[in-house]
């Protein structure tokens, strides 16, 4: 899972996990180390993009870590989706999407205002 996607909850009112559910079967949702690390920087920046990194960081709580050599999110969740790590990626990161679709990686992405739907290369 990226950042932006742990954060749809306050900036979109998505509720993620209960649209995982609805979209897949079994899954256990990860984070790279990566995107934990933006999200405690970005909730110590305070104002609304703060606040709705701290709901993202509570929210990754509910996720496993996982390492990636990686240090940068976006390249540490393409570093593990390629690697056959993970099965799908959740974004909404339209240029990591684009790169994940391209390198044949689903991607878990908002539709609408408040559903996920899942995009196949």
């Amino acid at each position: 899972m990226d950042a932006n996607a742990l954060m749809l909850p306050v900036e979109f009112g998505v509720r993620v996990f209960e649209e995982l559910d609805r979209l897949l079967e079994d899954y256990e949702a990860v984070v790279p180390a990566a995107v934990r690390a933006e999200l405690e920087k970005l909730a110590a920046t305070g104002g609304e993009a703060g606040k709705a990194a701290s709901v993202g960081a509570d929210l990754a709580d509910r996720c496993a870590t996982v390492a990636a050599t990686e240090s940068y999110a976006d390249d540490a969740l393409y570093e593990l989706a390629t690697a056959g790590d993970v099965d799908a990626v959740v974004t909404n990161d339209a240029p990591l999407r684009d790169r994940l679709l391209d390198a044949g990686v689903p991607v878990i992405h908002l539709r609408g205002r408040n559903q996920l739907t899942i995009t196949r290369p």
